[in-house]
């Protein structure tokens, strides 16, 4: 006569591929918070950079403006004074005059290639920011799947994994998302 399954030993062994498929799942949300982390760290580090990057070219604006406007007034100065020289002086100080106006639309077209360079690196650093509160709002998520997963482990309770899911679900949506930025959230 073949061997009879004790009903004990048949429910022991549903537990067990319970517990099997949630500690999978929770390994699997492992992973996926570990790119999320990886996401929003790296979201930070480029605003960051970015805005250094900006700020730094800002200053390299700032001085070429303070050149430009500088070169300016000296240019006025010097006109002013001309009417004030001799003739054989008068002439040489065409070529200044003319060297000085060449160095002021150089810096202000090297003013302006900054000012370009500048505002990229601050798109650069808005679209960093963007990203950011995704990846948060995603680690949330999954740590709090991965709380749950163990959770319903320890009490056998399918409800408990089954929320676990979703909410991992949803945190790995979100983590795409910041990568991708395809749907823009309210509130994000």
């Amino acid at each position: 006569m073949a061997d009879l399954i004790d009903a004990d030993e048949l429910k022991q062994q549903a537990q067990d591929r319970f517990t099997k498929k949630v500690a999978l799942s929770v390994a699997v949300y492992a992973v996926v918070l570990a790119i999320t982390a990886l996401g929003g760290s790296n979201a930070m580090k480029d605003a960051m950079l970015h805005q250094m990057k900006a700020s730094n070219l800002w200053a390299y604006y700032q001085a070429k403006s303070g050149r430009e406007y500088s070169t300016k007034l000296t240019l006025d100065r010097f006109d002013f004074d001309r009417s004030y020289l001799p003739k054989e002086v008068g002439d040489r100080a065409d070529e200044t005059v003319n060297r000085l106006k060449q160095d002021a639309e150089r810096y202000g077209r090297e003013k302006d290639e900054i000012k370009v360079q500048a505002e990229a690196r601050e798109a650069d650093r808005d679209l960093a920011m963007k990203r950011d509160p995704y990846f948060d709002y995603a680690e949330v998520l999954l740590q709090i799947a991965i709380v749950l997963a163990s959770v319903a482990i320890l009490s056998r309770s399918r409800p408990t994994w089954w929320i676990s899911l979703v909410l991992a679900a949803i945190g790995t949506l979100l983590c795409v998302n910041g990568h991708t930025l395809l749907l823009k959230v309210p509130g994000f």
